[in-house]
């Protein structure tokens, strides 16, 4: 039924203004709850459509290094015995200088410490390697994988700024003798430690959150046997130029300069051992850094010709097969050096055979 305007007037006049008000009111409130209500879900929507491309990546793929299928049994093989190899070693140099007392020095102090982080640095990236080999099963998810790049820097910049400490020590010791116990003193050595943790954790976090920032959007494939820093911000379809800047910026401070460092203390050292008269001083000199030296070789020249001096016509599987070097063969090669041309260490080696030999009659 329909009523004209003058009915509905005098309908009207008949409902108390009380009633007039609460009923607009209610109209009002159910209009502006309505509003809010599909604004709210518009939002929800946007968030949830903006979540669902941020993270349509929950994992990636790890092409691992470039074997032919038939190679798989011995290459596995091959690298299990260096990660093994590796773990024992430097675990048995740690077990070495924990155990003799006449291996707590500073030099030594610093080398556990650097026998811990190549320990940690295989660790990081060998299991995970080998396990795909065995199970053909390259995947890895988001937060393994963002993880496994955070570590993988940490322990990086930790092994520079260990290597720095060392060089330092042994600078100490050769130019200034005399007075190497007092400056190398145990609250200094701890010092210098805890300040490489603070650093590299620092380097390592700033990296991480800023890529944690990122959106992937489509492609997943990582071609390396790590989730490597670079490789991830190439699949990123977000702005990556504040990332480079803060690799560029980090990379200086925690790579170029501790290099530097290096190499001024070794500079230092080898002009003092220029005005050393006597052949056995030279000799006593050298073999004092010797180790050091040949780590430091192995393990800069290595980062050096891969990330500096890259070639042009160099393929992803020469940079996959360099990436191996430090990685996986330094940490292998350390324990082996400092053993071999060092007589401290192959003395504690031989006293701690001795012992095992005596209580095992």
């Amino acid at each position: 039924m329909f009523f004209g305007r003058d009915k509905a007037m005098q309908i009207l006049a008949y409902i108390p203004i009380e009633r007039i008000s609460f009923l607009s009111a209610c109209y009002k409130s159910t209009f502006v709850y309505a509003f809010f209500q599909r604004r709210s879900m518009h939002n929800r929507e946007n968030s949830r459509m903006r979540s669902e491309n941020r993270s349509s990546v929950s994992e990636f793929l790890l092409l691992g290094l470039p074997i032919r299928p038939e190679e798989q049994g011995v290459i596995f093989a091959l690298f299990l015995g260096m990660y093994l190899t590796t773990v024992l070693g430097n675990l048995l140099i740690i077990l070495l200088i924990r155990l003799d007392s006449r291996l707590h020095t500073p030099m030594y102090f610093f080398l556990s410490h650097l026998a811990f982080t190549d320990i940690s640095f295989s660790s990081v990236t060998v299991p995970k390697m080998l396990m795909s080999m065995r199970t053909q099963d390259q995947s890895i998810p988001y937060a393994g994988c963002i993880a496994q790049m955070y570590f993988f820097i940490f322990f990086t910049d930790l092994d520079n700024f260990l290597l720095t400490a060392m060089a330092y020590d042994r600078y100490v010791a050769i130019c200034h003798p005399l007075h190497y116990s007092t400056i190398m003193r145990e609250g200094l050595c701890t010092l210098l430690v805890a300040v490489s943790w603070i650093l590299s954790c620092a380097s390592a976090l700033s990296h991480t959150l800023l890529l944690a920032q990122l959106s992937f959007c489509a492609d997943n494939i990582i071609p390396h046997f790590f989730c490597d820093l670079a490789a991830l911000l190439k699949l990123s379809c977000s702005d990556t130029s504040l990332n480079k800047l803060v690799i560029f910026t980090v990379g200086v401070a925690v790579i170029t300069l501790p290099l530097i460092c290096i190499l001024i203390s070794y500079s230092c050292i080898g002009a003092t051992i220029l005005k050393v008269p006597s052949t056995k001083g030279v000799c006593k000199a050298l073999s004092t850094c010797g180790s050091h030296l040949s780590v430091v070789s192995l393990y800069y020249g290595t980062i050096i010709g891969l990330y500096f001096f890259p070639s042009s016509r160099a393929s992803r599987d020469k940079g996959t097969v360099a990436s191996v070097m430090y990685t996986v063969v330094t940490p292998l090669l350390n324990p082996f050096i400092y053993s071999l041309r060092n007589r401290d260490i192959k003395g504690a080696l031989e006293k701690l055979f001795n012992k095992a030999t005596v209580s095992s009659q």
